[in-house]
């Protein structure tokens, strides 16, 4: 079992030295980040998502999709329909302390936006609370 936790407690890949943890989605990037290639084997790439072991892949609502596991909940639509940041499917927790929750109006986001975003003139969230409130 090659499972581990990477950076920001995110799904990881093991390396053969049983101490280096590349993120999910490091693995069959075609970047060598282990020592001997091991998450850029073959046999591990050759057939994505279906190749790789299930912990590295979260399958979206839609079947013609996929992301890497670490990439669920990180606040980013991957999935395209927010299903990787929804709390049904994708098991999220609720905006952390760094984020605004709100209705974006911008598709990049599901439920909630950077705070970094927050009163920078720039409507984010279909309240635009985002401008009068956050």
């Amino acid at each position: 079992n090659r499972f581990c936790a990477a950076s920001n407690n995110r799904t990881g890949f093991l390396c053969d030295d049983k101490v280096t943890c590349v993120p999910a989605s490091h693995v069959c990037n075609r970047i060598r980040d282990c020592r001997n290639g091991e998450d850029e084997q073959e046999k591990l790439c050759d057939d994505l998502p279906s190749s790789l072991p299930g912990y590295l892949v979260f399958h979206c609502s839609n079947p013609l999709y996929w992301i890497y596991a670490d990439q669920r909940c990180n606040g980013m639509n991957d999935c395209g329909d927010c299903s990787d940041e929804m709390e049904s499917l994708a098991a999220c927790p609720a905006c952390g302390s760094e984020w605004w929750s709100c209705t974006p109006v911008l598709y990049e986001y599901c439920t909630c936006i950077p705070k970094r975003l927050c009163r920078d003139g720039i409507q984010h969230c279909a309240s635009w609370s985002d401008e009068y409130i956050c």
